[in-house]
């Protein structure tokens, strides 16, 4: 097929309320003899986005037929491009990316470049929603005492933002305390459709997106196509560069039934992320369908398609049906439902209970009446624990050896106790922190209603937290408040000290603020284990406070039946939350509500006009309107600036010898385990005083209480490249049992932070590399874990496998990322780390997942040990991008 040849034989015209719209029918491939109509939903819908932007280079017909033919070729590990409709960020990734596209705007000037061709080309969403911590809590004042406290943290941030809005096309930017990016895309910013003239038509095709933030596809419970890049990746896309991907495999997820009575969504989520990640989805779509579906509302569909990066796939799809139009109809976006519905049953990607069942590349059947409360961690979101046998659970994990992914504990550390100056007392388990926060929970009314309930009928009952728990409740929009405070259960949440302490991720990314005082003296005095509840999506080590080793995640009714029991070491079936009056034992069941107590205050006090009169205003507020920057198209870099700094990718022509591809005597780094993930590489919390960030940012005369996180530092590379594996709970097995981010400087054997003792090699000009494990580079799409990596000098990482999105940044940065072929690893190769590395057959031919021949020679050893690597540039686009020195440097030569 020609480029003409597609257009003209699948273009069609849809009529809709008397209006002519034009298409690319998707279905109608089938009279070539392609499988189409029997296609996974999510393929169909790339499929339409590679018909329309084909244009015989980046997409090709060849593309087309690929993803046409995908029932085949899924099996053939085929790259296809994606040119999504637009992009979100949250401001932790997004500010960094608009940080490089001014640095880039620098660079085109000093090559002589036309400075206006660096704009966004297809429409960007900043919402700037990670930057709020809790540093106040519990009253009516902390909500306006924290947004007070982030406007003066992160004014320089702001300002930048600002020059940003005046000085880009297609650029708009959401203020702070208006809302969490997901939920913001989900309630307001997401059309399902698109419309655009183009060549005197209109064209009519499904929204999508890309975002900077891993649980972009939350918005797959809308029915649209969209998932986590890292900031790399957006801004090549930004700039008109598709994005390629490997054909993926579709794990189809077949829903039965109903969910049983006292169950939540987050409960299903939690046990999903659970079932996949044992499964192994990672780089895959998953797709759901059956008759279940119309048993699960949007927002219970959205909190499922959340924890899509927590079970490892790429999307977590939901089609499109009378479930979305009935949501997109609720939340003010109802102009346009006779155009969806029509356009989306033209393609045939409308689902019904009768729609036949797509062909998968394998199929699950999950029976929803099976699902029982739930929780996860104390590390890990797919560690899904039944809520019944949490107390056993949380004995066992704290006896358990370190490398068995336990605490190590004796009996005696179990029982531990220590007496607080208020009378109160904290052990082993007790509960310090509890927080209602994050996109996964706080766009569903039924779990956030619920939590009221909960808070309600606890204080009928005379229930109170103990004084040690710390509390919050973050909502992900402005709605939340509103439906809380019209069904009158705020006041029963903010009597238990669920105050609404801001709007923004807080706990979530790690902006849970500090504990009170008494209690983080006890827990560091005495090295206590102690844990935190949170509605949220990540508990990582070392993420949600540096404090708090056990975490876990629930519901938000479960997250404020914790809170009162002050402890996660209660069997809360069999044992009393606590003491109501005259001294009465309360269960949980005793204040749990049902459904129909849920849906009774839900169909009561949600409403259109809810969600109409509060994003009316969305893309503004006083505060931020007050907010004075400077204009023009070059942003006017301030060098003392501690927040932003140009990045300094361009500074350099990237040399086109490729004569040393053949790396030699390179030192390792860090030789680390499995799962390290993006936080354990570059931490978005609190940024400790003894840090290499800490000391440069007090040698700057930053003081300590204006540090601020790292999240909120990362247009400044000065500071985020001493952050670099600086998480104070990763274990490098070179630092000699030294916990934190330290490695051993080889040449002499010191023991340094990871900063150190990468400059130090920097001097002596020695190329580094990482040794690690299974799923290298989890969690967040964080693009500062490849770029905290690629300044430190780091050329390689040789890992037995590696998360889908690190990877691809850690190319983008040209970084080498290497696999160990399959069963081999640093363990059984009797790999130490001390070796000298050197790779050979690395050149300017490189072919997509070729293999290398790796020698690695160990000080005083005559024969080396050798071994074959697989290289992961797994595309002939990441090939050119690697070998321009990454994907900014190769959109500027084409641009340039």
């Amino acid at each position: 097929m020609s480029v003409t040849d597609v257009l003209s034989t699948l273009k069609r015209t849809l009529h809709v309320d008397g209006k002519e719209y034009r298409y690319f029918r998707i279905n109608d491939l089938e009279t070539n003899g392609y499988p189409v109509t029997s296609l996974p939903f999510s393929i169909k819908m790339l499929l339409e986005a590679a018909i329309r932007h084909v244009d015989g280079k980046h997409i090709t017909t060849t593309h087309i037929e690929q993803l046409a033919n995908w029932k085949y070729m899924q099996w053939e590990k085929k790259e296809v491009p994606f040119k999504p409709a637009r992009i979100v960020f949250q401001d932790f990734t997004g500010i960094p990316a608009i940080v490089d596209l001014a640095a880039m705007r620098d660079a085109v000037k000093r090559r002589g470049g036309d400075v206006s061709r660096i704009n966004p080309q297809i429409p960007v969403d900043l919402v700037i929603d990670h930057s709020m911590i809790v540093d106040h809590f519990g009253n009516t004042e902390s909500l306006s005492d924290n947004l007070k406290l982030e406007y003066e943290r992160n004014l320089e941030r702001y300002r930048f933002v600002r020059w940003a809005q005046n000085s880009f096309s297609n650029f708009r930017a959401v203020p702070p305390s208006n809302g969490i990016v997901h939920q913001v895309n989900l309630e307001y910013l997401a059309s399902s459709i698109v419309t655009k003239i183009e060549n005197g038509e209109t064209i009519v095709y499904p929204d999508s997106l890309v975002g900077t933030d891993s649980h972009t596809p939350m918005i797959n419970g809308l029915g649209t196509i969209g998932w986590g890049v890292g900031g790399i990746e957006a801004e090549a896309a930004m700039l008109g560069q598709p994005l390629y991907f490997v054909i993926p495999e579709v794990v189809g997820i077949k829903l039965i039934g109903k969910l049983r009575e006292g169950v939540t969504a987050t409960d299903l989520a939690l046990t999903i992320t659970g079932l996949l990640r044992k499964k192994g989805v990672v780089g895959k779509f998953v797709e759901f369908f059956g008759k279940g579906l119309t048993n699960i509302s949007l927002t219970d569909r959205a909190t499922i398609a959340n924890m899509a990066p927590e079970y490892g796939a790429t999307m977590g799809y939901f089609p499109i049906d009378e479930v979305t139009l009935d949501y997109l109809q609720l939340t003010g976006r109802g102009t346009n439902l006779s155009l969806i519905k029509a356009y989306y049953k033209a393609q045939g990607l409308f689902r019904t209970d009768e729609t036949p069942d797509p062909n998968f590349t394998e199929t699950i059947e999950l029976d929803l009446a099976s699902i029982k409360p739930t929780i996860a961690g104390p590390k890990r979101p797919q560690d899904s624990i039944e809520l019944r046998s949490m107390k056993d659970g949380f004995t066992r994990i704290v006896t358990m050896p370190v490398a068995s992914g336990g605490y190590g504990l004796n009996e005696a550390e179990l029982n531990k106790h220590v007496e607080l100056e208020s009378g109160d007392s904290i052990s082993t388990g007790s509960l310090v922190l509890a927080a209602i926060t994050s996109c996964t929970n706080t766009s569903n009314p039924s779990v956030m209603i619920a939590a009221g309930l909960v808070a309600k009928k606890a204080l009928e009952q005379g229930l109170q937290k103990p004084a040690y728990v710390k509390t919050s409740l973050t909502p992900g929009s402005r709605v939340v408040t509103k439906y809380l405070e019209a069904s009158g259960l705020l006041p029963a949440l903010e009597e238990i000290g669920f105050y609404v302490d801001g709007y923004g991720c807080a706990t979530c990314c790690g902006n849970s603020g500090a504990l009170l005082e008494s209690v983080e003296e006890a827990i560091t005095d005495n090295n206590l284990l102690v844990a935190s509840i949170l509605s949220g999506n990540r508990n990582f080590e070392g993420r949600v406070h540096p404090l708090i080793k056990a975490n876990y995640l629930s519901s938000p009714p479960l997250v404020v039946a914790y809170a009162l029991a002050g402890s996660v070491t209660i069997d809360l079936y069999a044992e009393p939350i606590g003491r109501g009056r005259d001294g009465k034992a309360v269960y949980l069941k005793d204040i749990w509500p049902t459904t129909e107590e849920i849906n009774e205050v839900i169909s009561s006090t949600i409403t259109q006009e809810l969600f109409i009169e509060e994003y009316e205003h969305i893309f503004e507020n006083e505060l931020w309107s007050s907010i004075e920057s400077s204009k023009g198209q070059l942003y006017r870099w301030d060098n003392q600036s501690t927040y932003i700094q140009e990045a300094p990718y361009f500074l350099e022509e990237i040399s086109k010898d490729k004569s040393d591809w053949d790396f030699k005597n390179m030192k390792t780094l860090l030789m680390l385990g499995d799962s390290i993930t993006t936080d354990h590489i570059s931490p978005v919390g609190q940024i400790p005083v003894n840090s290499p960030a800490g000391i440069f940012l007090m040698e700057k005369g930053i003081p300590v209480r204006q540090f601020n996180a790292y999240g909120s530092r990362r247009g400044n590379h000065h500071v985020m490249v001493r952050g670099t594996f600086a998480n104070i709970r990763i274990r490098n097995k070179l630092a000699d049992g030294k916990e934190g981010g330290y490695t051993k400087y080889l040449p002499t054997g010191e023991i340094m932070s990871v900063y150190d003792a990468a400059m130090k090699y920097k001097e002596d000009n020695q190329s580094l590399l990482i040794i690690a494990g299974k799923e290298y580079g989890t969690g967040s799409s964080r693009d500062w874990a490849a770029k905290g990596t690629a300044l430190l000098g780091v050329k390689v990482i040789l890992a037995e496998s590696f998360e889908r999105i690190h990877r691809s940044n850690l190319v983008g940065m040209g970084v080498l990322p290497l696999q160990f072929c399959d069963g081999e690893n640093a363990g059984n190769l009797n790999l130490d780390g001390t070796e000298d590395f050197e790779l050979k057959g690395l050149n300017e031919q490189i072919t997509p997942g070729q293999k290398i021949h790796v020698i690695a020679m160990k000080p005083n050893q005559l024969k080396p040990i050798e071994f074959t690597a697989i290289v992961r540039l797994d595309s002939v686009v990441e090939i050119e991008y690697y070998q321009n020195g990454g994907i900014l440097q190769t959109v500027l030569e084409n641009l340039l």
